[in-house]
C-alpha cells in the first residue's frame, strides 16, 4: 500500500515515520491503515532483515517490532539499530521502538525495555490503543530537542546536560538511550521529590493509560547500571520503598546563586 505525499502534522512538520514489523501481514496491514489515517507516514517490513535494512535507509521516527520474526528475530533487529546509533542523541538517535509479544513472553519483553524500547503491547491488540501508544512515545520524543530549562545539573561526579543531552560519570561520557536520558532528567530537575511509577509512566512515557509499570523497574535498574558506582546501593537515584523513585536531594545547578 502506498503512503500518501507527506503532509504537514501536529508537530508542526511533515508527517511522522512509523515503521511496521510483523511477519503476520493481516497484522501489519491493519496497524499500518490506522496508523495511516491518524495521519502517520507507513512502510511494513515482515522479517528481521527487511526491517534492519528499512530502519537504515527509510529512518523512520519509531518500529512498531514484533519480537518473533524470521532471519532474526526483533531483538536482534534492535540490537544493531542501538549498534550503528549508539549515543541515542541528535539528529542520529536511533527510532523509539514499540515491541509486540505474545502472551507468556515475560523474559523477551524484559528483555527488549533493556536494550531501551519505549513500550511493548501484548497481541491480541487494539490497533486504536496502539495508535494512541504511537502517540504518546512520540509527544515525548517531540521535546527530546526544547529542554524546559538547558542548564548543565551536577551533583558529585554525575553532569546532566540537557542542552546537548549528554551524561558524565567522573568525566567519561555515559551513552544512555533517549528514553533512559529523558528518566533520569525527569527525576533530577525534581531532586528529593519521590514519583510512583504510575506518575513516571504518565511523565516520562507520557502513557497514562499503560497500567503494566514493570518498564520503570526495568528501565531505573539498567540506568543505574550506568551511572551507579555500585547500583545495588545507589546515591544518586533512591528507592522509596512502597512508593517509587527520588532523585539525591543534593543537587546544585552551576549557573544557580546563592545555592545552600
Amino acid at each position: 500500500m502506498a503512503s500518501e505525499p507527506a503532509q504537514a502534522s501536529q508537530y508542526g512538520r511533515t508527517r511522522r515515520r512509523v515503521l511496521v514489523v510483523d511477519d503476520e501481514r493481516t497484522i501489519a496491514e491493519v496497524v499500518a491503515q490506522y496508523l495511516e489515517r491518524a495521519g502517520y507516514e507507513t512502510r511494513r517490513a515482515f522479517d528481521g532483515p527487511t526491517a534492519a535494512s528499512a530502519a537504515g535507509s527509510w529512518t523512520p521516527d519509531l518500529i512498531i517490532l514484533d519480537i518473533m520474526l524470521p532471519g532474526f528475530d526483533g531483538l536482534e533487529v534492535m540490537r544493531r539499530l542501538h549498534q550503528s546509533t549508539p549515543a541515542a542523541t541528535g539528529p542520529e538517535r536511533s527510532p523509539a521502538v514499540i515491541l509486540l509479544t505474545a502472551r507468556g513472553e515475560e523474559s523477551e519483553r524484559i528483555a527488549g525495555l533493556r536494550r531501551g524500547a519505549d513500550d511493548y503491547v501484548v497481541k491480541p491488540f487494539s490497533p486504536a490503543e496502539l495508535v494512541a501508544r504511537v502517540d504518546a512515545v512520540l509527544r515525548r520524543t517531540s521535546r527530546l530537542d526544547d529542554p524546559a530549562d538547558p542548564r548543565p545539573i551536577e551533583i558529585d561526579d554525575l553532569v546532566i546536560n540537557p542542552a546537548c543531552r549528554t551524561v558524565a560519570v567522573d568525566g567519561r561520557q555515559v551513552l544512555l538511550t533517549a528514553l533512559e536520558f529523558d528518566l533520569l532528567l525527569h527525576l533530577a530537575s525534581h531532586p528529593g521529590r519521590v514519583f510512583t511509577r504510575d506518575q513516571l509512566m504518565e511523565s516520562v512515557w507520557n502513557a497514562s493509560f499503560f497500567s503494566d509499570t514493570s518498564t520503570v523497574t526495568v528501565h531505573v535498574r539498567r540506568l543505574r547500571g550506568k551511572i551507579e558506582r555500585d547500583p545495588a546501593h545507589p546515591r544518586y537515584i533512591e528507592t522509596a520503598r512502597g512508593v517509587g523513585y527520588r532523585f539525591r536531594a543534593a543537587t546544585r545547578k552551576p549557573s544557580a546563586v546563592g545555592g545552600r
